[in-house]
């Protein structure tokens, strides 16, 4: 059981927040691009390539929500539930999960509705480049966290 457990919380992760982590650090590049000028069809090149990111971000977020529940489990079942590497990696995961939720998402869309509002790039500009450090943030926590899940500090495997 230990296994399937440990197959599902790997391979989730790494299709969810893999495509979290991909996706959100392109939005930005795609937004500015959406706030540069108009095209034929009222839409600014980019427009629908920083929408489908952000569907990409919020979709991936929801199911990402799979990874700790597995996660748990396979803690649970490894009996390391209260090891300092897996506390702090839950507690990343939260800060992760708070940025992502909290800060990421909503400033995606105030880029999206001021590439609707028809706002230039100088305007898009300082949102866009707060997103960026953020999502940096982002993927660097979970960059962590991915290092703890495979040294396990104090772990008896002899990593």
């Amino acid at each position: 059981m230990t296994e399937f457990l440990l197959s599902v919380h790997v391979l989730v992760a790494i299709v969810t927040v893999g495509s979290v982590t991909v996706a959100a650090s392109m939005f930005p590049r795609y937004a500015l691009r959406a706030c540069g000028g108009g095209a034929e069809d009222g839409r600014s090149e980019g427009t629908g390539t920083a929408l489908l990111l952000h569907r990409v971000c919020c979709g991936y977020a929801v199911a990402g929500v799979v990874v700790p529940v597995f996660g748990m489990a396979t803690a649970i079942q490894l009996g390391v539930l209260t090891d300092a590497w897996l506390i702090v990696s839950m507690a990343l995961t939260t800060i992760a999960a708070a940025l992502l939720g909290l800060a990421v998402l909503p400033a995606q869309r105030r880029l999206l509705a001021l590439a609707e509002g028809a706002s230039t790039q100088a305007e898009a500009r300082p949102t866009a480049s707060r997103l960026s450090m953020t999502t940096g943030m982002f993927n660097v926590i979970w960059a962590v966290v991915v290092v703890l899940m495979i040294v396990r500090p104090g772990s008896t495997t002899g990593v």
